[in-house]
């Protein structure tokens, strides 16, 4: 049989040919009445009077050089006998519960809280009782080897060699026999204990600390309350702490040190820290969900973190204290002080020395917090960013998770996921789609500078936005008044794209330049000494973050691909203000002007800052045409009494090459009017020689008072709307044929504009002679026209219609489709020499040969928005992304 070298040899079986016969029996009877003493000493239930015959027979044996079949015998009846006495009790006691194996860790089990936890201690206690008898008769045979070698040799021997080596070898035959008959229902069984015990803790010492929270100023941290426990300022952290911490005798934690120490010596030390550890943990997580909730306008990162240290840390310290794993991360076996808590005072106040271990239950704690704060955040992600900015703080605490995790493309993917679920949707309006964007933009520029994450979370958003119609309307109406026309609520002021063209200019008003250093140099020189690799989720097409600017308004151009269609739109909508104002005060479209300008260049500008020239010049030609009225030579203009003053008129004077094609619908002006405009015209052509103005009579605003017999009442609307009421002076009552000849637009026109009017209660429809025919009636009293809500007497505006075609100035896609069809002819021809063509050549044909006035300048989606009408006209057809005439 062999033995470990260090306590003894190989026994030779040679040696029993030496024995005699006297001999022999001696060693039989010896080893009949060691077997026999092994097993009522181990078998005595406490019973310690066979020790002085077992230790006869251990010299007995031993003489002869039987060491180690001594050794081996007894570890070997140990082992029975715990199995049959220890192990087998212990886990009788827990059959009962068998059923609750199948409960998931985090349920709970619906049994007595008392009786298991008293379960568990009788059985701690009893097999603990077991295991000392054991490691007292395992002491005796210990004892007996030493007194041997003793009688053998003069030489003193070590007592503490032969005494390890035995009790490990024990407590080895401990842990193998309970991990080999260990029942699945009991590590529920300790996580059930450890969560209950850690709870009622949890509730104590959560409610001390809420309590030293309240009585503290606000803001103070943890390390200010050790200054100002008294109003003397003579009591340190330590004494400060000393009456909130637990102790290491309090019962709780006297009760549960004592159960770890037990499930320690029988070898479940992994089993029992895994089962508080989750307990710690969940309290954590509960913590944790209850402080974030739904609250995005506070930071809770600091008082998370001070409640680690003021729970769970302090019963951890006072845990590992009674447990005696306390030792301090000063006394390191290498004599090299270790790395971590390199400032205990601070790093866990209240505690004079963390101990390494403690330090690292810290470090755990706090990983686990950030990762499921993070967690909570990067899933209502959504919510916070559409709260945006009023939600910074939840923003910066997502970065300071992010930055202690490292889990940022846990964030990019669950954050597309949600904008693809919740944003990027038919039911989505594209201003809201934008203002999102806008404040992603903004707010995950917080958490990452650099735009690694923000390049990935943004590219499906700008990839839906350019399938939009009315992307660029909408990018254009955010620069220019900040609301893109947006009625909802997730339209934020801080969303305004003005706000960035402000940041350039005043980034461009503090620029410097230094005379003793090179700017370029200088900066040069800061971005080499910030210089970071990009992170692994970073994608190389995209350059090095270093080179990147999360410049918000470069990403919202980015969206449209070209500054120039940004620009077109920008023209044609300021086209349309200005000739809906009903003054000259054009001082937001300048402030507008001058930051597009910075940002993108003055030259593609320009025509908009003549069309605003335009309406400097007509004020100033519209004053002085007005100034000389008051000339007696000009008195005589005023002959008739139904003549409307020219003070009565202010005239936009635009140039017609510089602004979009204006949308002009003939109309017959009342005889005073025209009469007005005449006379205007005539003044002008005597100011400005030889220049005529040309008017576009149903371009412009009226603002009317209406007279009746018992009110008055007063609107603003557009020269036809004025117009068809007008013609209510002459007579009371028109059919629609004669009134749409008498204003000169079509009656399916009139019947449209009319509706205004019969909407106010002004006017009231009944039927004609022709079913095509109505008969319109002037309502002249209140009484009549009160069901129709209207006669009220507000001033009230009408500008135009409400359909995008009633707009003074032509959409930007009838522009469009207007400057494409010169090159129908082209497409056409070329369809019918070539027989088909995909869109890409079409595009580079024309790019090729249309070179004359106008040129061919059209992006490819602007050529494919064409020739989809065209195939809707039925004058081409699409297959299999090809091109062909219609046949």
């Amino acid at each position: 049989m062999a033995m470990d070298d260090s306590h003894s040899s190989l026994f030779n079986l040679g040696i029993l040919d030496t024995l005699t016969q006297d001999e022999l029996h001696e060693i039989l009877d010896s080893y009949d009445a060691f077997c026999n003493a092994t097993q009522s000493l181990l078998g005595g239930a406490g019973d310690l009077s066979y020790g002085a015959q077992f230790v006869s027979h251990v010299h007995t044996l031993c003489k002869h050089g039987l060491e180690s079949l001594v050794r081996d015998h007894f570890l070997r009846v140990l082992e029975e006998t715990f199995e049959r006495n220890g192990a087998s009790r212990f886990w009788r006691h827990f059959v009962p519960y068998a059923d609750f194996v199948d409960l998931d860790k985090h349920g709970d089990i619906n049994i007595d809280e008392d009786e298991i936890e008293s379960v568990l201690y009788n059985a701690l206690e009893e097999i603990s009782l077991e295991k000392q008898y054991q490691e007292k008769c395992l002491l005796i045979l210990v004892h007996a080897l030493q007194s041997f070698k003793d009688q053998m040799s003069e030489e003193k021997h070590s007592f503490e060699a032969e005494r390890n080596y035995l009790t490990s070898k024990y407590q080895w035959i401990v842990s193998s026999v309970l991990m080999a008959t260990l029942p699945r229902v009991f590590p529920v069984i300790l996580h059930w204990y450890f969560k209950r015990r850690l709870e009622e803790l949890s509730t104590i010492m959560d409610g001390d600390f809420t309590d030293d929270v309240s009585q503290n100023k606000d803001g103070m941290d943890l390390d200010e309350k050790g200054k100002i426990c008294n109003e003397d300022g003579e009591m340190d952290v330590d004494e400060c702490y000393s009456n909130r911490r637990f102790s290491e005798n309090s019962r709780l934690v006297k009760n549960i040190g004592k159960v770890v120490l037990d499930l320690r010596s029988l070898g479940f030390t992994s089993m029992a820290e895994d089962a508080y550890a989750s307990a710690i943990f969940l309290l954590l997580k509960a913590k944790v969900y209850n402080v974030a909730g739904d609250d995005f306008r506070s930071s809770i990162l600091q008082s998370i973190q001070s409640w680690i240290q003021a729970v769970p840390l302090q019963f951890l310290h006072a845990l590992l204290v009674y447990l005696g794993d306390s030792v301090s991360y000063e006394s390191t076996s290498s004599g090299l002080k270790s790395p971590l808590a390199p400032q205990p005072s601070s790093f866990c106040p209240g505690i004079d020395t963390p101990s390494e271990s403690l330090v690292r239950w810290k470090l755990r704690l706090e990983y686990f917090a950030y990762e499921t704060l993070q967690d909570l955040r990067i899933a209502k992600l959504f919510e916070i960013i559409v709260d945006y900015p009023e939600s910074s703080p939840a923003i910066e605490d997502l970065k300071l998770c992010l930055e202690y995790t490292g889990q940022h493309s846990k964030l990019v993917e669950s954050f597309i996921s949600a904008l693809r679920y919740r944003l990027l949707t038919a039911g989505a309006s594209t201003n809201d789609i934008l203002h999102q964007y806008v404040s992603t933009i903004k707010a995950l520029r917080t958490i990452d500078p650099a735009g690694v994450f923000l390049e990935a979370v943004g590219e499906p958003i700008r990839d839906y936005l350019r399938g939009r119609r009315d992307t660029i309307k909408c990018i254009v109406t955010m620069l220019t008044d900040g609301s893109g026309g947006s009625s909802s609520a997730s339209g934020n002021p801080g969303d305004s794209l003005l706000e960035e063209l402000n940041r350039d200019e005043e980034i461009q008003e503090n620029f410097g330049i230094d005379d003793d250093f090179n700017t370029d140099d200088r900066q040069a020189w800061i971005n080499a000494t910030r210089w970071q690799p990009d992170p692994v989720e970073a994608d190389p097409l995209k350059g090095s973050r270093n080179q990147r600017k999360v410049d918000i308004l470069g990403m919202i151009v980015g969206i449209i691909g070209s500054k120039d269609q940004l620009v077109h739109e920008y023209r044609t909508m300021l086209a349309e203000k200005l000739l809906n104002k009903s003054d000259y005060d054009i001082d937001s479209e300048i402030r507008t002007l001058e930051l597009l300008k910075i940002h993108f260049g003055e030259s593609s500008l320009q025509k908009c800052e003549i069309m605003l020239n335009d309406l400097i010049g007509s004020k100033r030609v519209n004053t002085n045409i007005k100034a000389t009225i008051s000339q007696p030579s000009q008195s005589s203009v005023e002959v008739e009494d139904n003549a409307i003053s020219m003070d009565k008129i202010a005239s936009t004077i635009i140039s017609s090459n510089f602004w979009p094609p204006i949308q002009d619908e003939p109309i017959n002006l009342p005889e005073p009017v025209d009469q007005l405009l005449s006379d205007y015209a005539k003044r002008f052509s005597e100011i400005k020689t030889p220049r005529k103005l040309q008017w576009k009579k149903s371009l412009g605003t009226v603002k009317l008072e209406l007279q009746f017999e018992d009110r008055e009442v007063q609107f603003t609307v557009a020269p036809v709307l004025a117009s068809i009421i007008m013609k209510f002076q002459d007579q009371t009552s028109w059919t629609s044929k004669n009134l749409a000849a008498a204003i000169g637009i079509p009656m399916d026109v009139l019947n449209k504009r009319i509706y205004f009017w019969i909407s106010k209660g002004i006017i009231t429809e009944s039927p004609g002679g022709d079913s095509l025919d109505h008969v319109y009636t002037i309502m002249e009293n209140m009484g009549e026209t009160s069901k129709n809500g209207g006669g009220n007497g507000i001033p009230q505006e009408l500008l135009g219609g409400d359909e995008e075609e009633d707009g003074s100035v032509a959409s930007v896609e009838n522009q469009l489709l207007k400057e494409m069809t010169v090159y129908e002819k082209f497409i056409l021809g070329m369809l019918t020499n070539f027989g088909n063509m995909a869109l890409d050549r079409i595009h580079n044909t024309l790019k090729m040969f249309c070179i004359a006035d106008p040129p061919y300048d059209k992006s490819l989606q602007q050529l494919q928005s064409f020739l989809s009408g065209l195939v809707s006209e039925e004058k081409l057809e699409l297959r299999d992304g090809v091109y062909f005439l219609k046949k």
